[in-house]
């Protein structure tokens, strides 16, 4: 077989493979969104009886699976906006300076990240119990904001490598003060690192099953209440919800990445 004719092969075993991971991926997905136009009423809502939207209008007559959804935004903006600022200044203060314990402390921020989240839901459960914490919002704000704050120290001290401080201190020469230098030089420059950790902290937050299954008390997320669902088969409406999170998801980042090209171009 000549040099070509093997570079072909490859080439056929490599569209393959790439097609074959690509399904595995979005078909999952796939099905969701077609299950949320399938007209079944019957359990598991898994056979398919037709066309029809009429889920997409029930989903707002369903009051739990919408208060599911609200205390998922809530809990994760919350944990968002904590998350956010204590990491960046916490990447920020490891950065500039040195103090005693600095490696243990670098070294403990991998925990939540390494750890079972099995492992995490039932230490945080632990600690609220021994402190008498009752758990409902509160406690699932603490646990996401503790398990999203190193991502966001990650983000932003990856993109500190090779800053230089002396810009800071060029701009202090210059009449600004520390707070004044902060915004005006500091936080544009990190504001990528800052954003893409802000972004993973809110997908997290919505995401997590594990760890808020151990501290939500009476508290329901939406992640918990699809888990709840699915010994009876996860119902249309639930799909549909689904469904519009994802086209969200993907005109933020269209939107995004338009606005990155715009910015690029000029």
């Amino acid at each position: 077989m000549g040099r070509k004719a093997r570079l072909k092969t490859k080439s056929i075993f490599g569209k393959i493979l790439c097609s074959i991971v690509y399904l595995v991926l979005f078909m999952p997905i796939a099905v969701v969104v077609v299950n949320s136009f399938n007209a079944t009423t019957s359990k598991p809502y898994l056979t398919w009886k037709g066309f029809t939207i009429d889920w997409y209008f029930k989903l707002f007559e369903n009051e739990s699976l919408l208060a599911s959804f609200g205390n998922t935004m809530i809990i994760a903006l919350i944990t968002t906006l904590l998350a956010t600022a204590i990491g960046t200044l916490g990447a920020i203060g490891m950065y500039k300076y040195k103090f005693k314990g600095k490696s243990v402390i670098d070294g403990l921020l991998y925990i939540p990240v390494v750890i079972p989240e099995i492992v995490m839901g039932i230490s945080l459960l632990t600690v609220f119990a021994k402190v008498s914490v009752p758990r409902g919002m509160l406690t699932l704000i603490i646990a996401h904001v503790t398990f999203c704050v190193p991502y966001v120290i990650f983000n932003v001290r990856a993109r500190l490598s090779g800053y230089d401080i002396s810009i800071e201190e060029a701009s202090m020469d210059l009449g600004a003060d520390r707070i004044r230098t902060f915004f005006a030089v500091t936080l544009p420059v990190l504001k990528p690192g800052i954003t893409a950790g802000a972004l993973l902290a809110f997908t997290l937050s919505i995401d997590d099953v594990i760890i808020s299954y151990f501290v939500n008390g009476n508290t329901m997320t939406y992640p918990l209440q699809v888990m709840a669902s699915i010994k009876s088969g996860v119902a249309p409406d639930v799909n549909a919800l689904s469904t519009l999170i994802l086209v969200g998801t993907i005109l933020f980042v269209v939107l995004t990445q338009g606005n990155l090209f715009k910015k690029k171009k000029q």
